[in-house]
């Protein structure tokens, strides 16, 4: 497999991105913490390999924090998710931010390892926080991966640390 190449959202991915985040998120908004996204509004980072579009991240800035909306891999183990986090914290630290952070639901146990891998620690729990974002979303569904009811939103963080100039 070649090498992966992460580069900016554009114009010219808008359509890609409607497809993918509709068929691995059920609409084109995304809602966390009671606000919803429109993804293709975001600014975001998109992974090409051998010139396919393999992964995309999505994310909003407010004041110093940044909070990841999608992290899509299409191709998994293959570290497509690293490479996108990766550019985002780069990012992130480059525009001021002291806090990346995420929401993710209960049964996403491969999203909840992933984060915690890459220095990610659990904040807090908001415990049934999925019945007020389906009057938001309807389309989330009652039950998720693993047949595993879909009823809380965790959110993980990671505090950033200023680059040093070498």
């Amino acid at each position: 497999m070649g090498d992966i190449k992460i580069r900016s959202l554009d114009d010219n991915d808008k359509e890609w991105l409607k497809r993918l985040i509709i068929s691995e998120w059920a609409s084109i908004n995304v809602v966390t913490r009671g606000k919803v996204h429109y993804i293709d509004k975001l600014p975001g980072y998109v992974a090409i390999q051998e010139s396919e579009k393999v992964g995309l991240i999505t994310f909003s800035i407010s004041k110093d924090e940044c909070e990841i909306i999608t992290l899509n891999s299409l191709k998994e183990n293959l570290g497509i998710g690293t490479a996108l986090l990766e550019e985002l914290e780069n990012f992130a630290t480059s525009k001021g931010c002291k806090r990346l952070w995420v929401i993710t639901t209960n049964d996403n146990t491969d999203a909840l390892r992933f984060y915690q891998m890459k220095g990610f620690r659990i904040k807090t729990i908001y415990t049934d926080a999925i019945k007020e974002s389906r009057k938001l979303k309807p389309e989330i569904a009652l039950r998720g991966l693993n047949d595993i009811e879909i009823r809380d939103e965790i959110e993980l963080e990671k505090i950033l640390k200023k680059k040093r100039n070498s």
